[in-house]
């Protein structure tokens, strides 16, 4: 059996501007990281015909493309395996909650199946093989930071060039000031999921026309790296402004980034004492995040009414491929 750890990741800011409609005409750059919550997938040969699938339920075809999973069907179809295995995927969180567990997926498939291939594959090219799965063979509405963080991990800043080229640069912040930066960091569940490809198509499609505010949302992102990297150690107080600042542009940039009742909590949670925030994922549901001084953590956590809570901490390492079949 192989077995393939991939981290969920946590977008800091840029979003959108890694979309082809954008970068594509100038370069987008996020900043993002990986977060200590996984997501797993196994391969094992199976006996007899077809493909066996498990996840939420049990998908049994005779082919791999006929797999109603389409990322893992077409990670099949893309590695050369048409029959003859069985999977089983689990996450530590629930898809459409904007941790990217999609891409998760699709990274996790990559590693998995390059190892089952007996191939040794680099982050980067693992990267490059969920994009081009996600993007092209699907023709999905998305970007290209999920699978890049996931693949490489840690604290980043991702700069996305028009000639398709990405460049991952882990940003230089020392121990305390990494664990200065978890102390700071909630992550508070909505309760609700939402479909990322459906907001961000309909931002894809008028990229042009917002040119502008995605340049902003991205000009933030390097804020936000600029404000972690400080030579004297993390500026926190500007780093919330950045978050803020892109918050307020990005809800006014397209419907369905935010929802009212989130927007409602964000605003307690400035009156409680936030720095900053982020709806994670392309919005309307799933995480947000909540920049604050510790000391302020209990009265933001009171005035939110004590939503559910994910614990925040930073993964250094990316998809990690695990080939049971060595030990034995």
């Amino acid at each position: 059996m192989i077995v393939s750890q991939t981290p969920y990741r946590v977008s800091l800011g840029g979003g959108g501007s890694d979309l082809p409609a954008f970068y594509r005409l100038e370069s987008g750059a996020v900043v993002a990281t990986a977060i200590q919550r996984f997501l797993y997938v196994a391969i094992a040969p199976r006996l007899g015909p077809g493909v066996r699938l498990h996840h939420d339920v049990v998908e049994q075809v005779a082919h791999a493309a006929e797999l109603p999973n389409r990322i893992v069907g077409e990670s099949l179809v893309a590695a050369g395996i048409d029959q003859g295995v069985q999977i089983w995927t689990a996450g530590e969180v629930p898809p459409g909650t904007g941790l990217g567990s999609s891409s998760a997926l699709a990274v996790g498939m990559a590693g998995a199946l390059s190892r089952w291939n007996g191939e040794e594959v680099g982050a980067d090219e693992l990267a490059r093989r969920a994009c081009d799965l996600e993007m092209e063979r699907l023709g999905g509405a998305l970007g290209k930071q999920d699978q890049t963080i996931a693949a490489h991990g840690g604290l980043c800043f991702i700069e996305f060039h028009p000639d398709e080229s990405v460049t991952v640069q882990r940003i230089p912040i020392d121990a305390a000031g990494k664990r200065a930066f978890e102390e700071r960091v909630l992550l508070f569940y909505t309760g609700k999921q939402r479909a990322a490809g459906t907001i961000l198509s309909g931002l894809a499609r008028v990229v042009e026309e917002r040119r502008q505010g995605l340049r902003a949302i991205r000009d933030h992102a390097i804020g936000v790296r600029d404000a972690l990297a400080h030579p004297d150690g993390p500026r926190f107080e500007r780093m919330g402004e950045h978050l803020h600042e892109a918050w307020m542009e990005k809800r006014d940039l397209w419907a369905g980034s935010s929802t009212d009742e989130v927007d409602e909590w964000y605003a307690r949670a400035r009156a409680a004492g936030a720095l900053g925030g982020r709806l994670l994922g392309a919005g309307g549901g799933g995480f947000v995040l909540i920049l604050a001084h510790p000391d302020d953590h209990a009265r933001i956590r009171e005035r939110l009414g004590h939503p559910v809570e994910l614990p925040f901490r930073i993964e250094e390492r990316g998809v990690r491929v695990h080939d049971l079949r060595e030990r034995s």
